[in-house]
């Protein structure tokens, strides 16, 4: 046998040897691909997406560091009606929804997992400017209202429910705009564009920290009686065990220093576990409020 035939042999085995091996680990590649199957946790538009991103991306990270096991992607949106179609058409696996968002989840497939906490902090601001001349809530007859969206309970809702108790008809005496954000809503008031705005505390207190100045020529005319806060919710089809152990690791954030580090940033003093039922209270409010401010639309399928 020649010296090249030798040398061709080898080579042909060798080459054989890294097929066996290469058709060996493919089920290892397989398992490895699904055990870090990704999950999209789709947050409501609390903050701006960059201001959002800031705020919760350590969240997400905490998450993919405590179970190796999934990996986790933060998704925000640019507004509530484009949240709320990403929800409702069941595309991310978890999400945090406003409590009327929350409730309308369980209609397509999510239940809830988790809340964050501070119930008590959950109620809508209307903001004045404080050269307004703006005292009672009918001074604001025949001017303009701005709200992030129709469908934000906390800043839109709860508001509008305190303004028609309060001697306004909403849908008559004043001019509602919805403006996208609760940004968008502090700084119409800010620049004049409307007599009152509204939001809630969290936003209203970053943006007193981001903004001073222009806060400052602003005030909290009225705020409204608390609801229930936030929720968290997993899709139907999320392993039970993953959903447990996302909603264990929300609850314990405030029993560590890096966990109240994060929730500082929100501002929040904790997340606590939750179920369905204890939105219920939200079905008696949307009652009441379309009753006597306006007819709630269906949430788009």
């Amino acid at each position: 046998m020649s010296k090249w035939w030798v040398v061709f042999l080898a080579f042909a085995l060798a080459g054989c040897g890294q097929s066996d091996k290469s058709k060996a680990s493919g089920p290892e590649f397989s398992t490895q691909a699904s055990a870090s199957r990704e999950y999209v946790f789709a947050i409501h538009p609390l903050h701006n997406p960059e201001r959002l991103f800031e705020i919760y991306r350590p969240v997400i990270e905490y998450l993919n560091r405590n179970i190796p096991e999934a990996k986790f992607r933060l998704e925000a949106s640019r507004n509530y009606e484009e949240f709320e179609k990403k929800l409702y058409a069941r595309q991310p696996e978890f999400a945090l929804p406003n409590p009327y968002q929350t409730l309308n989840s369980l209609k397509h497939g999510y239940h809830v997992i988790a809340k964050m906490g501070d119930d008590y902090r959950f109620t809508g601001v209307i903001l004045v400017r404080r050269d307004s001349g703006i005292t009672r809530v009918t001074d604001l007859k025949g001017k303009k209202v701005s709200y992030p969206a129709a469908t934000a309970l906390a800043a839109t809702m709860m508001p509008q429910y305190y303004f028609q108790t309060h001697g306004l008809d909403v849908s008559r005496d004043i001019q509602n705009r919805y403006v996208g954000s609760q940004e968008s809503s502090i700084l119409n008031v800010y620049h004049g564009m409307t007599a009152a705005g509204a939001t809630w505390p969290l936003p209203w207190d970053a943006f007193q920290k981001e903004h001073p100045d222009e806060a400052s020529a602003l005030t909290v005319a009225w705020e409204t009686a608390p609801l229930i806060n936030n929720g968290v919710v997993a899709r139907d089809d999320v392993p039970s065990a993953l959903a447990a152990k996302v909603a264990h690791l929300l609850d314990s954030l405030h029993t560590s220093a890096e966990g109240r580090a994060m929730l500082a940033r929100m501002p929040l003093s904790r997340f606590e576990l939750a179920d369905d039922k204890r939105y219920d209270v939200i079905k008696d409010f949307l009652a009441a409020f379309s009753r006597s401010v306006r007819p709630l639309e269906s949430e788009k399928k």
